[in-house]
């Protein structure tokens, strides 16, 4: 058996009885102004965090969600996009396909503004998918990309490239581990499939997005996720798991290389009201600005005595250099 035939006999179970613990987060189940969300689907939250995020879905996007779990997300996006067929989601295993057709009836029931035309299902494959070429505004996925070796995870990011429209995003979140995983874990299928043996560094999760062509990576939350104690897996050391939550953005790739923010920022504190690097990045005094990774360093390079740069918290919200 297959590593990803693991991942889909998991995911077929977990379909067919609701499995509360396969998957946590620390993040709150977002109940919005109107929005009830079915217990069923509360359970069948498959995910490590959340892609869901209200400036990401303004002027009802055309939304794609890769490996529906329960539909939860499927309904949130679908509050922001009320439209037939407005959010397309995508599953290979039939029966998670049709756990959410259930789970969407019931979303009827308790959401007057709902329909199930809002979500158009198709059964598919992350690394062939089922839609048309630069025709989605958003595109999300979570906890699947950790799952997938390191060639597979290439298709995969590059599939969500092809069918993103100029500027649209990829949302999402995956677990991520900086320490090294032995050979071992790595090739438990089974752990892969329940999103811990592939998790990767960030930088080199990051690194996948821009070797494909993502212009502008956004690194928006970075949590306590997992522990791997060698009591209970095949392991010599404690090895500790976070999720991360990131968007990358189908922008130009820049001359100098990709935007990456990553949650720094520069405050200049000098004699004059402003500073002004020449490269279009303006710090007024004693106000912070969000600026990437790339800036941060031009700036250190500087070596001014009046200009203050943060270390990177892994929470980026917006706004800033670029």
């Amino acid at each position: 058996m297959s590593y990803l035939s693991a991942t889909e006999e998991l995911y077929r179970d977990a379909a067919l009885i609701p499995d509360v613990g396969l998957c946590c987060t620390t993040n709150p189940v977002w109940e919005l102004p109107g929005l009830k969300i079915p217990k069923i689907m509360q359970e069948m939250n498959y995910g490590c965090g959340s892609t869901v995020h209200a400036r990401d879905l303004t002027n009802s996007p055309r939304i794609l969600y890769v490996g529906v779990g329960g539909g939860m997300e499927l309904l949130q996006f679908s509050y922001f996009s009320r439209q037939q067929s407005g959010v397309v989601g995508v599953d290979v295993v039939p029966e998670m396909l049709e756990a959410s057709r259930k789970n969407f009836k019931i979303a009827e029931e308790q959401n007057d503004w709902f329909h199930s035309d809002f979500i158009e299902l198709h059964q598919g494959d992350a690394l062939n998918l089922p839609v048309e070429d630069n025709s989605i505004d958003v595109a999300a996925q979570n906890c699947l990309f950790n799952i997938f070796k390191e060639e597979d995870l290439k298709k995969a990011i590059e599939e969500m490239y092809r069918v993103l429209k100029p500027h649209g995003r990829l949302v999402m979140s995956d677990p991520t581990c900086e320490q090294e995983m032995n050979q071992t874990l790595r090739e438990d299928d089974r752990l892969r499939a329940l999103c811990l043996s592939g998790s990767l560094p960030i930088d080199q999760y990051i690194k996948a997005l821009t070797d494909v062509g993502f212009g502008t990576i956004e690194v928006r939350a970075r949590k306590p996720y997992r522990i791997l104690d060698p009591k209970h897996y095949p392991t010599d050391e404690l090895i500790y798991i976070e999720s991360i939550e990131v968007a990358a953005i189908k922008d130009p790739m820049p001359e100098d290389g990709p935007c990456i923010f990553t949650g720094k920022a520069a405050i200049y504190y000098g004699e004059d009201r402003q500073f002004d690097d020449g490269k279009g990045h303006v710090l007024l005094q004693n106000q912070p600005l969000a600026i990437c990774d790339k800036t941060a360093q031009a700036l250190s390079d500087l070596n001014r005595d009046d200009i203050f740069i943060s270390d990177s918290t892994y929470h980026y919200d917006g706004g800033g250099c670029c």
